[in-house]
């Protein structure tokens, strides 16, 4: 069974930061391209950032100089880090697993709400 657990949301001040991860289990984890996504209230979810299975990272371009994606193989983790958070950031972001043909996989969620 596949299982993506998204951690490290909360409530932070505008300017803070938070670190998010996404611990995977059931799939190659070094075979998949990680993603993280994000849904305010009202509006679509989009992509935030991805990393293929290469390291191979790219990023929405309101979050590039402030948002950082890695993964660890070893631990079948991925990271989303973020810096110099907005009121606009606030979401729920959602771990993402890709790998060619279609395989697809999605966890919870977890709320990131920035505020002061």
């Amino acid at each position: 069974q596949v299982q993506l657990v998204e951690s490290g949301g909360g409530l932070v001040q505008p300017g803070g930061s938070l670190r998010l991860s996404c611990a995977a289990s059931g799939i190659i984890f070094s075979s998949y391209t990680m993603g993280w996504y994000r849904q305010a209230p009202g509006k679509q979810r989009e992509l935030v950032a991805t990393i293929s299975s290469r390291g191979d990272k790219s990023y929405e371009d309101s979050v590039k100089g402030r948002f950082t994606i890695s993964r660890e193989n070893a631990k079948s983790t991925a990271y989303l880090q973020m810096n110099s958070l907005k009121a606009d950031d606030t979401a729920v972001y959602y771990c993402n697993a890709k790998m060619w043909p279609s395989y697809i996989y999605w966890g919870q969620g977890t709320q990131v709400t920035v505020s002061s």
